[in-house]
């Protein structure tokens, strides 16, 4: 198959997203007219979008290739040149990315980013704001935001990437000023050809690790190449057979719980350490002799500070951890109901269809959406700060009473 125009250079990192690609290559052609004062179609190109679909489908790499297509110093993103690079390793100086540490973007963050904004470019050709999750904005976050969109400078892109367009997810002010552009779940087959040519996964395992992502592009990768996260998955989908006993409820809910916080913890755990270590070094607290002690005072008070933010980073990343593990139970019961129901449709979890038919025998249709229900409602209370061991505990004891 030929491949489409659009993706060479950067837009090759948009995993089965090739209309978005055409949408967002589209307005960087428009966005390199501009800068040349060179006539473009109104439209064409906009200071404010909003990137937005389901999980993995790749919303902040989107927000980034295009921010390098921006910044394309031979093109609208060859992906070769100092302008792509830079943007897509996270060092260019006129690309700002916002990726919240804790469950929430701050006002003070939101201000000091738009004042920052508000410059012309330095080396590139224009000022990007890459805001990842954008639906964590506060209400007074999301209000200095909206100022800085209303009224932009001229040489000035907003990025903003969210599960949708939803009011719960963007206000509708915001929304309303931004240019839409929305990603769909990567199809397994490109999945399967991303693994294998940028990872060097074998074929066999690329497939099956595309097969249960549920289009999840960085979750198939992970299940591709690590054999921890393989058995966390095993172990979330051996829960719906395995509540026989009442004891079997805690001891699942304590499973389900660990895997999660073992899977945060070894993606925080280097990356923790790094910082504390850059941290102490740039500052002069790893040093000796006469004149060192003050650095060390200041260097540990702002390692504790570090160590704050780490801790709430922590905490966001055990809910998102815990978040995709609920995911895959959620999936593992729509699996049965598709079953039982004789639908024919594509499983979720097909490397565990026997045990799928299996509940799809035992339960009843009604049984098993109330197990269903219980999950999602378990991945609500979660997401409005009720603590995690409760919510698991609740929604364990429905799957097991049925």
């Amino acid at each position: 198959m030929t491949e489409a125009p659009a993706l060479i250079g950067v837009w090759k990192q948009l995993v089965g997203q090739e209309p978005a690609a055409r949408t967002l290559s589209s307005a960087s052609t428009a966005a390199a007219r501009i800068i040349e004062n060179q006539p473009v179609a109104p439209g064409a190109m906009t200071h404010a979008w909003l990137i937005t679909g389901p999980p993995g489908s790749g919303r902040s790499t989107a927000a980034r290739v295009f921010a390098a297509a921006l910044q394309c110093s031979t093109g609208t993103g060859c992906g070769d040149c100092p302008g792509c690079r830079t943007v897509m390793a996270g060092t260019h100086a006129d690309v700002k990315l916002v990726v919240p540490e804790g469950l929430s973007i701050s006002v003070a963050e939101m201000r000091s980013l738009v004042q920052a904004a508000a410059r012309r470019p330095t080396t590139g050709k224009w000022q990007v704001v890459i805001i990842e999750d954008s639906d964590r904005l506060t209400e007074g976050a999301s209000n200095a935001l909206l100022k800085a969109v209303e009224e932009p400078p001229d040489r000035t892109v907003f990025l903003l990437c969210a599960p949708s367009d939803h009011p719960d997810d963007v206000s509708v002010t915001i929304r309303s000023r931004c240019r839409l552009v929305t990603l769909r779940t990567p199809p397994p087959e490109a999945i399967t050809q991303v693994l294998m040519e940028r990872d060097g996964i074998d074929p066999e395992r690329a497939r099956w690790a595309a097969s249960v992502s549920s289009g999840h592009v960085g979750r198939a990768r992970r299940l591709a190449t690590d054999e921890a996260a393989r058995q966390r998955r095993a172990t979330v989908l051996r829960i719906p057979l395995g509540l026989r006993r009442p004891s079997d409820v805690f001891t699942c809910a304590d499973q389900l719980i660990s895997a999660a916080e073992a899977d945060a913890g070894e993606e925080s755990k280097v990356r923790d350490e790094a910082e504390r270590s850059e941290l102490r070094t740039a500052m002069g607290g790893d040093g000796v002799g006469k004149g060192v002690a003050g650095a060390k005072r200041a260097a540990e008070a702002a390692v504790k500070q570090l160590e704050k933010r780490q801790k709430s980073r922590a905490t966001r990343t055990q809910r998102d951890t815990l978040d995709l593990a609920l995911v895959d139970l959620a999936a593992f019961y729509r699996d049965v109901l598709v079953t039982a129901s004789g639908a024919g449709a594509t499983l979720n979890h097909p490397d565990h269809a026997s045990e799928i038919s299996q509940a799809a025998s035992a339960w009843a249709p009604d049984s098993i959406l109330r197990r269903l229900e219980a999950v999602l409602e378990c991945r609500e209370a979660i997401d409005l700060n009720v603590k995690p061991r409760i919510a698991v505990e609740a929604m364990v004891t429905t799957l097991r009473q049925g």
